[in-house]
C-alpha cells in the first residue's frame, strides 16, 4: 500500500476456493506449467490489441517472467488457506499495474490481458485434469479457484496503476506550479520557459489570457476549458493560462467555460507579460458593474482599460474632477447631477444633439437648453480641447467607486465659513 501498511488478503474472512482443491493437484499440474504460459504468451497479444506486439526484448522478458511468476504462486496454493499472492508476487503484480501507466497504456488493457489470461488457463489446465483423471470437481472448484486468484491480480495491479497515476498528478502539479512562478517574474529565458513547459507537460503558447477564479468556484474548471490550459491552484484563487486564439468563436466558448465562476480574463499577452496580464484582470474585477457580476458572466479586463487608467490614481482624478467641474459644485444635487450627465453625453458625441437626446432619452430641444446652461457656466472653455478632454476624464471617473470616494474626501475641505450658493 502507499502508506505502507499490509493489505488485508483478498480473502480475510471466508475459505478460499482452492482449500476445496486437492493437494496433489499441484503435482500433476506443475510440470506442464511451461507449455500453459507459452500458450498464454500467444494468445494474449491476439486477444488484446494494446498487446499486439512481438513478444520479445524486455517487453517478452517481462511478459513470461510475470506470466509464469503468477501462475507458479497459483500452483502453491491449492489445498491451502494462503492469501492468493506472496509478498514476492504481490510486488511483481504491482509492478505491471505501475508499469501499465507508464507506459501510457489504460488499466482496461491489462484487465483484459488477466481475463484472457484466465481463459486459456482454465482451458489448458482443465484438459490436464481431465486427461489425469481428477474429477469434475476438481475442475470446477480449479475454474473458480482461477477466478478468484485473477481477481486479486487485478485488484492490486489496478491499485499500483491509480498510485502511480496520482503520483504523476501531484508530480506534474507541482512542475505547474513552478512553471507558473517563473512566468509571473516576467524574466526567465524563453529557453528556460519552453524547458520548464515541457516537464510540466504542456505547450507554451505564443500568446495567452490570464483567468482568475475564485477558489470556492474552481471545481471542474480544468476539464471545462480542456487539456490546452494550464490550471493552477493557488491559496484564495485559481490561475488560468488559456491559449489565446483571438476569435469571436473563442471569446464566446471562453465566456460560455467560466459563466457562473467570478471570473476575470487578462488582455492576450506573450510569454514575458504574464504578471502584468494578471496583475489588470485584478484591477479589472474592481471596475466591473454590480449588474455584470451578478449576470454571472466573465469580465474582461480588455473591456474596462480605460476605468483600470482612471482607478489608478484616484486621488490625482478626484482633484483634476474638483477643478475641471467647479463651476456645477453650487448647484443643487439633482441639478448637478444632471448636467454632469448631459455634459458627458454632449462631449461623447461631439456636440451632435440627436445622439445625445436618443441616448439620456430627452428631446433635442431639452439638450439645447441644457448645453446653453453649461456653457453659461463654463463658457470659451468648453471650446478649449484639453478642456473638454479633461473635463471628460473627470466625469468618466467620478464614476468608479475609487474615485467617487477620493472625491469625497476632497469636498470635505471645504473652508469653514464658506457657504454654498444655490441655482436654479
Amino acid at each position: 500500500m502507499a502508506d505502507g501498511t499490509t493489505p488485508e488478503p483478498y480473502f480475510s474472512t471466508v475459505d478460499p476456493p482452492w482449500l476445496a482443491l486437492p493437494r496433489e493437484v499441484s503435482d500433476v499440474l506443475r510440470p506442464f506449467l511451461p507449455a500453459v504460459v507459452e500458450s498464454i504468451i500467444n494468445a494474449v497479444p491476439q486477444l488484446v490489441p494494446a498487446y499486439a506486439r512481438p513478444i520479445e526484448g524486455r517487453f517478452g522478458r517481462g511478459l513470461r517472467r510475470g506470466v509464469a511468476g503468477a501462475l507458479d504462486r497459483f500452483l502453491d496454493l491449492p489445498g491451502t488457506s494462503m492469501p492468493a499472492l506472496s509478498p514476492e508476487t504481490r510486488l511483481l503484480v504491482a509492478g505491471l499495474g505501475s508499469g501499465e501507466f507508464r507506459q501510457g497504456r489504460s488499466m482496461d488493457a491489462l484487465l483484459g490481458a488477466y481475463r484472457s489470461g484466465a481463459r486459456v488457463t482454465f482451458r489448458e489446465l482443465s484438459k490436464i485434469s481431465m486427461d489425469n483423471d481428477l474429477g469434475s470437481s476438481v475442475v470446477v472448484n480449479l475454474g473458480e479457484s482461477i477466478l478468484a486468484y485473477i481477481d486479486e491480480l487485478s485488484a492490486v495491479s489496478a491499485e499500483a496503476y491509480a498510485f502511480e497515476q496520482s503520483e504523476r498528478a501531484g508530480e506534474v502539479e507541482r512542475r505547474r506550479k513552478d512553471l507558473l512562478g517563473l512566468l509571473l517574474t516576467g524574466q526567465t529565458e524563453e529557453s528556460s520557459l519552453r524547458q520548464a513547459a515541457a516537464m510540466a507537460d504542456w505547450v507554451l503558447p505564443a500568446r495567452m489570457l490570464v483567468v482568475t477564479v475564485p477558489v470556492e468556484n474552481s471545481p471542474g474548471l480544468r476539464m471545462r476549458l480542456g487539456n490546452g490550459a494550464l490550471v493552477v491552484e493557488r491559496e484564495t484563487d485559481v490561475v488560468a493560462l488559456v491559449p489565446a486564439r483571438g476569435t469571436l468563436t473563442a471569446r464566446a466558448e471562453l465566456t460560455s467555460a467560466l459563466h457562473g465562476r467570478g471570473a476575470v480574463v487578462g488582455p492576450p499577452a506573450d510569454w514575458g507579460r504574464v504578471a502584468d496580464s494578471l496583475r489588470l484582470a485584478v484591477l479589472a474585477a474592481s471596475a466591473a458593474s454590480a449588474e455584470q457580476v451578478a449576470d454571472g458572466l466573465p469580465v474582461w479586463a480588455d473591456e474596462h482599460l480605460s476605468e483600470i487608467v482612471l482607478g489608478a490614481e484616484p486621488t490625482a482624478i478626484a482633484e483634476l474632477a474638483a477643478q475641471r467641474l467647479e463651476p456645477l459644485r453650487e448647484l443643487r444635487a439633482t441639478q448637478r447631477e444632471r448636467l454632469e450627465e448631459t455634459l458627458l453625453s454632449w462631449l461623447r458625441h461631439w456636440g451632435q444633439r440627436a445622439p445625445v437626446a436618443e441616448e439620456l432619452g430627452i428631446h433635442a430641444q431639452t439638450v439645447g437648453y441644457r448645453v446653453a446652461q453649461l456653457r453659461e457656466l463654463f463658457g470659451e472653455e468648453l471650446e478649449d480641447p484639453r478642456t473638454r478632454f479633461e473635463l471628460e476624464l473627470a466625469l468618466r471617473a467620478a464614476r468608479t467607486p475609487a474615485t467617487r470616494a477620493a472625491a469625497a474626501a476632497a469636498a470635505q475641505r471645504v473652508q469653514p465659513g464658506e457657504t454654498a450658493v444655490k441655482r436654479d
